[in-house]
């Protein structure tokens, strides 16, 4: 057995024990819409996860045409809502427990000299996430949200953050692929398991976060592959390349691309050629809120990548997903646009950690109490607005 197999079985082992710690919630045993990560696999997941609810979809829509105010004049506060009623299956919306989980991991290829920091640098912001010095957990606080690091694939180990590691670190895909595909599955199922077990804990509200250092590499090369579009299109300056850092970039992906014929390949094996531990967890969360009835929040491009990398294995999976805001990453808004969805803020973040979707935790908020609270037309005894055509 090699490095990587006996970390993906410890892994497992630490899983099994973790989900038989936090396993809370009620109704049939086994089942994960209520929980249990008891056989979860990503063949089972992909198998049993339902379209989003629509009637529940349409009630919520009705309840808000019922309120005394201007139709749709709350925007991607009203969508919001009618989404999150439609992926947790009943029109009474709940919000109320929220968490941010960030999955950390290093990459490879930064060895390429693709990134401006190194990679102790993945390492670092992790610890700081539980000691509320990052933004993404300052932010956290700000919005009464819980924030769960996960170490999925760190180069090192901390102390404090709570361990999923496949693997120390991805291979550099400039020269091998990233990671087996066995490595891929397991990290996808670490995502999966994590959301059942969030959702017997009682969260309402997931939003997807990341820390690695490389990541907008394994990202944009993930995005280009599954796009069928150039690395030039798909590549950025990350957290802040030169001219001559970004060439070196979109070289590195465009050849990785074109060595493994990455734009006919299935989505796992993009994955597993040139993907991260972290986008892999991420599109674990996605695929698990669907399984288990929890809407999961969209953060920025290395986020919407995974979405998308999720969408890809299930396309029902996208009713479960809400967009928060669009990073500055060149790539970020082809990635929403292919999902289909909208976010709410365009505010010119491109931070990462999670920042963008714990920022529209407030506005879920507010407007989930205005959709409870606010009167009807028919309670304050006014004509109702009509939909014109």
């Amino acid at each position: 057995m090699d490095t990587a197999d006996r970390s993906i079985t410890s892994r497992s082992t630490t899983n099994r024990n973790a989900s038989n710690r936090n396993r809370t919630g009620g109704g049939a045993s086994g089942s994960a819409q209520n929980g249990s990560t008891d056989d979860v696999t990503l063949e089972n997941t992909l198998c049993k996860i339902t379209e989003s609810d629509s009637a529940a979809a349409e009630a919520a829509q009705r309840r808000w045409d019922s309120v005394a105010k201007p139709l749709h004049s709350l925007g991607w506060m009203e969508d919001v809502i009618v989404r999150i009623a439609g992926a947790q299956h009943s029109a009474l919306v709940q919000t109320g427990k929220k968490i941010l989980v960030p999955m950390c991991a290093d990459n490879g290829v930064v060895a390429e000299g693709v990134t401006q920091t190194g990679q102790e640098v993945t390492a670092i912001v992790a610890e700081n996430f539980l000691d509320e010095k990052s933004c993404a957990a300052i932010m956290c606080r700000m919005s009464g949200a819980d924030i769960r690091p996960i170490d999925i694939g760190m180069a090192t180990d901390t102390l404090r953050v709570e361990k999923r590691k496949i693997a120390y670190g991805t291979k550099n895909f400039a020269h091998e692929p990233a990671m087996t595909r066995v490595q891929a599955v397991a990290a996808v199922e670490t995502g999966i398991r994590l959301a059942c077990e969030l959702k017997a804990e009682g969260y309402c509200l997931v939003a997807t976060g990341e820390m690695g250092i490389g990541n907008t590499t394994t990202s944009s090369a993930v995005a280009a592959s599954l796009l069928g579009v150039s690395a030039e299109e798909m590549t950025g300056r990350g957290a802040g390349l030169s001219s001559e850092g970004l060439q070196k970039k979109i070289r590195v992906i465009r050849e990785a691309i074109g060595r493994w014929n990455l734009t006919e390949q299935d989505p796992l094996t993009v994955l597993s050629c040139v993907g991260g531990f972290d986008i892999a967890g991420i599109a674990g969360l996605f695929l698990g809120g669907a399984y288990c009835h929890i809407p999961v929040l969209i953060d920025g491009f290395i986020s919407s990548v995974a979405a998308l990398l999720a969408a890809r294995l299930c396309p029902a999976a996208v009713g479960y997903m809400i967009a928060t805001h669009v990073s500055k990453e060149p790539a970020a808004r082809r990635v929403l646009g292919e999902l289909g969805l909208s976010p709410a803020l365009d505010a010119g973040l491109c931070l990462g950690e999670g920042s963008g979707a714990v920022a529209a935790f407030p506005l879920i908020d507010m407007a989930a109490e205005i959709y409870h609270r606010m009167s009807t037309f028919e309670q304050i005894q006014v004509e109702a607005y009509q939909e014109l055509r």
